[in-house]
This record gives structure tokens, sequence and C-alpha cells, in this order.
């Protein structure tokens, strides 16, 4: 068991790992946070790479446990349904709840990592060390090695918690280890990141929605910011007809939004710019098992379970992931050996079936959102919630906007599903008899 006056040594400073310490120093122990980057909150962002975050119920309610939400929730814009933008013709707004008042909210993902950097740095306890980049990890004994620009540094901590992203140093270390087996599945697609300034002082889209361009096998979406800009992010393939590798050249980047998205030329004075300067990132699903080794070196949010960003979870599903631990620290009195265990019992699954629902979700926006068949559909979805309050709820709406367990989200909507089949089957069946009887009566008249 590890006593209270031990430090955890937390590596990764981004959003799950600030959030980790603060939720540990509330408990009474002493935080190392190592991070790779220089402190974000004195240089300037990467280009490209801002990539906002859609935060919705999961995150808020990590974030009320550390009294952060509404500072947080103060720069948010609140998206309360998808505007789907055709080639041709007027955009037309989805609801993502069946009355309309609830949405998920667009935040900026380094004003929130800068929030919780400030958060944790308040609390008594915790250390915040900068450009100390992980290159060596004993999970026997927690030595721990890094490269900075003064030289090698070496610590040693009884817990090591790895919250450092999809590449995570720590997951890397481990494999080396033979601790533990991983498996990272990407797609052929890519994302690149592009901007439509404020027009005239003000949003020149609906600043209200989460705007997407489905284009079938690919998709632009669009969220706001509270510059009354927006941050636009293409999802291309990387190869092939209208794929990045394709687009090489600036007359070909104009070309193909004249083509496919011909509203959005006018709003985007940068856009070839932005399209030959920024980079191409990186879309894929991360597993791994065990997440944990001897009870004492664990792993957390993208280092245990990346996914792709298509249900806008994985700051949500990461910070759930913090809270998770939290309960499991309570249930065990503390004992790290005990708790960590039960974390990836309690989580695994729940990461696995968000994973599953982020990869349908994809081809939902890109192939369906534009078909009147997806469209009546959720009209008929939203009727039944309306009409069925509590007993009927949407897939989304219990992903977006309650704390369901995403594994129980999965389960509940599949026992809605089977009932809605065995009801219309049943209604089916009463209507042929009635019709094989009006029939009947006619013949016999």
């Amino acid at each position: 068991m590890t006593a209270r006056r031990d430090e955890i040594a937390i590596i990764g400073a981004g959003l799950a790992g600030c959030l980790a310490a603060c939720f540990l120093a509330r408990r009474g122990y002493p935080v190392a946070l190592y991070e790779r980057r220089p402190d974000p909150r004195t240089g300037t962002a990467e280009r490209g790479r801002s990539i906002n975050l859609a935060l919705s119920e999961r995150g808020l309610d990590a974030l009320r446990r550390i009294d952060l939400a509404d500072q947080v929730m103060t720069d948010a814009l609140p998206m309360r349904g998808r505007m789907i933008h055709p080639v041709e013709g007027e955009p037309q707004f989805q609801s993502y709840s069946a009355a309309g008042d609830r949405a998920i909210n667009s935040i900026s993902r380094g004003a929130l990592n800068n929030a919780l950097l400030d958060a944790a740095a308040a609390l008594p306890g915790v250390r915040i060390v900068f450009d100390h980049r992980l290159v060596g990890l004993d999970p026997t004994d927690g030595s721990l090695s890094f490269d900075t620009p003064q030289g090698p540094v070496t610590a040693k901590s009884s817990v090591v918690l790895g919250a450092d992203g999809a590449g995570s140093a720590v997951r890397g270390q481990l494999l080396a280890y033979g601790s533990l087996r991983e498996s990272v599945d990407l797609l052929d697609y890519g994302y690149k990141e592009l901007t439509i300034p404020a027009l005239g002082g003000d949003f020149a889209l609906d600043p209200d929605a989460l705007h997407i361009w489905p284009r079938g096998t690919s998709m632009m979406i669009a969220l706001p910011n509270p510059d009354r800009s927006f941050t636009c992010t293409l999802f291309w393939p990387n190869e092939g007809a209208g794929s990045f590798a394709a687009l090489d050249s600036p007359a070909a980047v104009e070309e193909h939004f004249v083509q496919h998205y011909p509203d959005v030329i006018g709003l985007a004075p940068n856009l070839v710019d932005d399209y030959q300067h920024n980079p191409v990132g990186v879309l894929g699903t991360v597993r791994c098992t065990p997440w944990q080794v001897n009870g004492t070196v664990g792993l957390l949010g993208d280092a245990a379970h990346a996914i792709v960003p298509f249900y806008g979870q994985g700051a949500n599903c990461a910070f759930e992931d913090v809270v998770e631990l939290d309960r499991c620290l309570d249930e065990c009195a503390d004992d790290w050996s005990a708790a960590l265990p039960l974390f990836q019992r309690r989580r695994q699954e729940n990461a696995e079936a968000i994973a599953q629902m982020a990869l349908t979700n994809f081809v939902e926006m890109r192939d369906k959102v534009a078909s009147p068949v997806f469209q009546l559909g959720r009209r008929v979805e939203h009727a039944l919630e309306r009409a069925l309050p509590g007993r009927y709820v949407s897939q989304y709406e219990l992903v977006s906007f309650s704390t369901t367990p995403y594994a129980e989200v999965r389960r509940r909507v599949r026992r809605q599903h089977r009932v809605l089949g065995v009801l219309a089957g049943g209604a089916a069946l009463v209507l042929a008899g009635a019709v094989s009887a009006l029939l009947g009566r006619g013949r016999r008249g």
C-alpha cells in the first residue's frame, strides 16, 4: 500500500494528466507531473494542431468535482445540433436532442489544458516539470529517466501513471519490457485543419451548431471559437482520388473546394495557405492490455485506449477515467496494487465500446447524415423520446448527455431496438390480419 507521503509520478501534463494531478492532490498525495514539451502557457501553439474539443456531460462531471466547470464553460460555445452542408442547396439543422435544449460544447483544447495546468499548479504538493522527455522506465522499482535541455535526469516513484497520449512513452517502455501487448489500428484517413475567420466581426456560420460537409468517402467539420472564427477539420483519405496526396498544387486545392465545398471558398481567405502548410494528422485506435503492471505502473486516457475523434468523446472518456480511478482508490483504501487492476476491470469494456461507436459514427457523419432515410430515422427517434420520456433514449443522448457507462449504452440501445423490432413486427401482423379480414369480407360480399 502506498502511504500518503509517497509522491506519485504522472507522465504527461496534457488534459488527463493535469486532471489526475488535481484529483490526487486533493486526496493528499504529493504529485510530480512530467511533461516533454515546454510550458504551453508561455509559448505559441503548434500550427494546425489546435483541434477543438466537444466537451459534454462526462467531461463536465469530472470538472465539477474539482470546481473547474464554471470557469471552463465561460468560453464554451454550445452546439445544439449538426448543420449539414450539401454541395447544392441550403444547410439543414439536425438537433442533438429531442427537445432541442441540450448541447455539446466547443472548447479550445489549449485553453482547457492551460486551465487545468493552472488548477494543478495551485494545489499544494503538485510540482510540474516541463522539458522532460521520458526515455527510461523500470516497472519493477519505478525508476525514471528523462532527457532534458540540461542533460539526463533520473527520478523514482512508487507509483507511475502514464497519461501521455496515444503515442505514450510509458506504454512504449512497458512494451519494451514485455509487460503488455498492444495493437494500433490506423485508418487510411488523416486530418488537416483550416480556419474560417470572423466575417465583419461576427461568425461567418451559425455558431450554435457543429457544421458538417458530408461527402460520402470524406468530410469536413467546423467548430466555433470565442474569437468568432471556426476551426475546420478535413477528414480525407490519405491516398487516391480526392485525397491529401492528390491535391498537390494551389490550383488543385481551389478546384477541389469549388467542386465539393463551394460555400467555403468565399469564407476562408487563407484556405490554400492553411492547406499547404498545416500538417496531416494520423487517425487510429490504440488498444493494449494490461493497463497496469505490478499495481505500481498504470495507464489512463489515450495512453491506454486512444480512439478516433468522431464521437467527440476522447477527452470526455479520459476525464471519466480519472473519476473512476479516484473511485477505485476510495474503494480500495488507497491501496494502488488493488485499485489499478480494479480500474482496468471497470473501464476496459467501456473504452472498447466507445472506440467501436466512434468508428461507426465516422461512417454516419461522412455518409449518412445527408440521407433522407437517415433524417427520417432521427425524427422518428426523437418522437419516441418525446412519447416515452426516460424509457426510450437515443444512443447519442446517452453518450453525450449522461454518464451512463459506454458499454451499458450499447446494451440499452440494443434492447430498445429489439423491443421496437418486436412492436413493429406485431403491428405488421395486426395490419396484415386486418387487411386479410377486409379482403375476406369483400370476397363474401
